[in-house]
């Protein structure tokens, strides 16, 4: 059996081979040959991120590079959301990486979309849907409103970004949902929003908009299927809690 890279349990500014290249490491502690070996779970988010980063900077190797963003920023997710001006900003980082993260990061939320939207089939995974609401709206830092439209065979038609509001709230208008149900003749609908605060918790002021929404949508014959509010990397569920009036 492989053994698990030492990397982890070293600290920040240091390494096996201090400033050395990676192609004096150990081969099974390189993150490449590492995640072909034993899968890029196995990865910490350091070796993740600098497999990403592909180089290092003058006196640091890629790694160290990785433990020193990661360690400035916070996390992996903080570097994602961070904006343009400060990622860039950053000693190792520019536009260049910028624009390859944004890409990776378009493509991880299209490929979860395809997993959803395949008109042959019916939205029947709930994880499934979790993890696209999540990846679409986790890391904004504001409050977003969104439906997502389905047949009468819970086939997703599409997925709206209705409202858009503050770092707290976002005002959403029922006669706006219900208009463009109609439009993309929706026979239900999964409502979802974000709170950028972290807290995976349904307010008053949720409940009451939901309320409201379930009941505008009943008068055209659409189903209201759940209301999920993406937290962070997690979901509340209404259904879930036996909050759908």
């Amino acid at each position: 059996m492989l053994k698990e890279s030492r990397l982890k349990e070293l600290p920040l500014n240091e390494s096996p081979l201090k400033n050395n290249s990676l192609k004096n490491w150990p081969e099974l502690e390189r993150p490449r040959e590492k995640l072909v070996n034993l899968g890029p779970s196995s990865l910490s988010d350091a070796e993740l991120l600098a497999i990403f980063l592909r180089t290092g900077v003058k006196g640091c190797n890629v790694v160290d590079l990785a433990r020193q963003l990661l360690s400035s920023f916070g996390s992996l997710s903080a570097i994602f959301s961070a904006s343009q001006e400060d990622f860039c900003a950053r000693h190792g980082l520019g536009m260049a990486k910028y624009v390859q993260l944004q890409a990776c990061l378009e493509m991880s939320k299209r490929y979860l979309a395809e997993g959803i939207k395949d008109t042959n089939c019916a939205l029947t995974s709930s994880q499934a849907t979790r993890d696209y609401l999540l990846s679409e709206l986790r890391l904004e830092n504001r409050e977003i409103f969104a439906v997502l439209f389905l047949d009468n065979q819970h086939r997703v038609l599409t997925f709206e970004r209705l409202f858009f509001g503050t770092l707290n709230a976002a005002a959403v208008y029922p006669r706006v949902v219900v208009e463009q149900a109609l439009k993309h003749h929706a026979a239900a609908v999964i409502l979802t929003h974000n709170h950028p605060s972290g807290i995976a918790e349904a307010s008053l002021a949720d409940k009451q908009i939901t309320d409201k929404l379930i009941q505008a949508l009943q008068l055209i014959d659409v189903r209201v299927l759940d209301h999920i509010i993406v937290a962070g990397n997690q979901c509340y569920s209404f259904a879930e809690h036996n909050e759908l009036s």
